[in-house]
């Protein structure tokens, strides 16, 4: 078993382990749509704003067909404080209008279709595709992207750079793995600031790249 392997199930192994808060976008949400809308929502958003701004607007509009109901300032008011969230509502309202358009109100199954959707990127349409649809495709968020760099197993500037970069890496078969455990464990563990390192079970296989401060 290769190193990044070992990485991979042992932080599996410690979160099941573990009681810790739990804001990842696959906990709370199951539907496709859902999952593609927070996905919109959560760039350059912390995941408890992300959280909080998707459960009010799905609490009114649950799907593409009541979303195009609504007006942007609507909208505005129900996914604020997310970042960008007029230039986000706008999109979501094109999103939904070429679901109901393009593909019977249905979240495509193909990257290429999702990539055309307005504001989706790679990191939401793979999320999408790994997380609903079980197709092997790795999620990179800015959670993954510090902690793969951090434990040393990449050195990379930007997330797409590390998904790359791990799909070299890791054997296909964990590749949908990845973001639901090492979301969850940037979210609780591995911090941006001063991290948990004390705590941290994957310590031992952690070469604590750029960690100036740590608890």
């Amino acid at each position: 078993m290769n190193r990044i392997v070992s990485v991979i199930k042992k932080a599996e192994r410690e979160l099941k382990r573990t009681e810790i808060k739990n804001h990842t976008i696959g906990a709370y949400l199951s539907d496709p749509y859902q999952i593609l809308i927070a996905g919109i929502l959560s760039s350059r958003t912390r995941d408890d704003v992300t959280f909080y701004a998707s459960k009010r607007l799905f609490s009114v509009a649950a799907s593409p067909r009541k979303l195009v109901k609504l007006s942007l300032k609507q909208i505005y008011k129900l996914i604020r404080p997310v970042g960008f969230y007029r230039k986000k509502s706008k999109n979501i309202l094109k999103v939904s209008r070429a679901l109901i358009r393009d593909f019977g109100s249905k979240v495509p199954q193909s990257q290429d279709d999702l990539l055309k959707l307005p504001g989706v990127g790679s990191k939401t349409a793979n999320l999408v595709l790994s997380l609903l649809y079980h197709k092997p495709f790795i999620c990179v968020d800015t959670h993954v992207h510090r902690v793969f760099n951090r434990l040393g197993l990449v050195s990379t500037p930007k997330p797409q750079e590390t998904e790359r970069a791990l799909r070299l890496l890791v054997p296909k078969k964990y590749w949908s793995r990845i973001n639901p455990v090492f979301v969850l464990f940037g979210q609780n563990i591995c911090l941006p600031l001063s991290p948990y390192c004390s705590r941290c079970k994957l310590r031992s296989l952690c070469k604590r790249k750029g960690v100036k401060y740590a608890r």
